[in-house]
């Protein structure tokens, strides 16, 4: 064989050689994932949650997966910033986790349709924008039923964020557990109008025990109400994560967000390319809302409160089973009857019972 011919052959099997190199390592890059947070990672709440599920996808896919997350990002122009620069940064996909994040969401995923999007709490769909949430509204009912059985001045406290459906029907779903548990409890609500601030929510709580409130929930993201109540001796409610290590006294329970399942589902589908934009409802028959235990109750008050979990997620029991009556007293929800999940998306009323109006 000649020189020159042999010369030639050589580069060509170095070059396919190189070739094959580079398609290994594009084949070997990560898929790439985003998240973008409301709240700081360390709120012990909303935020640390879905953070808690991030790390979990890491942990479950290792090397196949890189993760990337903006906290404290504020909903509106800058949440369309932050998810734009994720999208243009390779990102595979995208969730974005507040209710204010959705139409900044779509607006990016229309820019970006190969890229896929989770928007949590939303109701908007799109070709690559799914949208998820947690039914909350199972873990106040059985919050609403403890707080029944365990209140002394007949005064359940409320620190509501934003009047959003989301919230207003985890309001109401803890007042149907009044009505049915203790028609004489009163909810007393107050509004801070913010997912996290600390201060605003150890305000709302003493302002509430001031009242005589002797029972706390939360629709907030930091344990300050929890560690108000147990500097004044009254119970609390662990919200989105598990609070009781900032009350040893005054914990009652929790209701968890366990997002970890869904993400690593989610991820996993968008990989495999089966996803699918889709409403997920997911809630204790998913083991997305969990509540790890009830602390400083009565034993048959943690039984009874069990058993209904147990139902909740055997489909026994739901909170939003009829017959239902508004403020007004008027019937919205016949005996027999369970409000769908589009009429619990877009809640915008109170049930019987509960006092005050929904803020403009």
């Amino acid at each position: 064989m000649k020189k020159p011919v042999l010369r030639k052959l050589l580069t060509g099997l170095v070059a396919s050689l190189g070739l094959v190199a580079t398609l290994s390592v594009q084949a070997a890059e990560p898929f790439k994932v985003g998240f973008v947070y409301v709240g700081p990672i360390g709120d012990h709440g909303w935020s640390y949650q879905h953070d808690q599920g991030r790390l979990a996808v890491e942990k479950y896919f290792g090397d196949k997966v890189k993760t990337t997350y903006v906290e404290n990002v504020p909903e509106g122009a800058d949440a369309e910033r932050v998810i734009r620069t994720l999208a243009k940064t390779g990102h595979n996909l995208i969730f974005t986790t507040s209710f204010g994040f959705m139409n900044p969401t779509l607006k990016v995923a229309k820019q970006f349709p190969k890229v896929t999007f989770e928007h949590a709490t939303g109701y908007k769909l799109a070709k690559n924008v799914g949208t998820y949430i947690s039914t909350t509204y199972e873990g106040r009912y059985v919050a609403g039923f403890v707080a029944a059985k365990v209140t002394k001045t007949n005064k359940i406290g409320y620190i509501a964020s934003f009047p959003i459906p989301e919230v207003i029907r985890d309001i109401n779903s803890a007042q149907m557990a009044l009505n049915k548990y203790n028609p004489e409890a009163e909810l007393k609500i107050i509004w801070v109008n913010s997912w996290f601030d600390p201060g605003k929510e150890a305000d709302a709580a003493n302002a509430m025990m001031d009242q005589g409130v002797d029972v706390i929930l939360q629709h907030t993201d930091s344990p300050a109400a929890m560690q108000a109540a147990d500097r004044r001796g009254i119970f609390a409610v662990g919200q989105a994560s598990d609070m009781s290590s900032f009350g040893e006294k005054a914990h009652i329970l929790s209701v968890v967000d366990n997002w970890t399942p869904f993400y690593i589902k989610r991820v996993q589908q968008v990989m495999d390319g089966t996803w699918k934009s889709e409403d997920h409802w997911g809630g204790m028959a998913e083991d997305e809302i969990v509540i790890p235990a009830f602390t400083n109750i009565p034993d048959e008050v943690a039984t009874e409160a069990q058993s209904i979990v147990d139902g909740i997620k055997a489909g026994t029991i739901h909170p939003f089973a009829g017959p239902i009556k508004n403020q007004a007293g008027e019937l919205k929800v016949a005996e027999g009857e369970i409000l769908s999940h589009d009429e619990l998306a877009g809640m915008n009323w109170y049930i019987e019972g509960v006092q005050g109006n929904i803020p403009k």
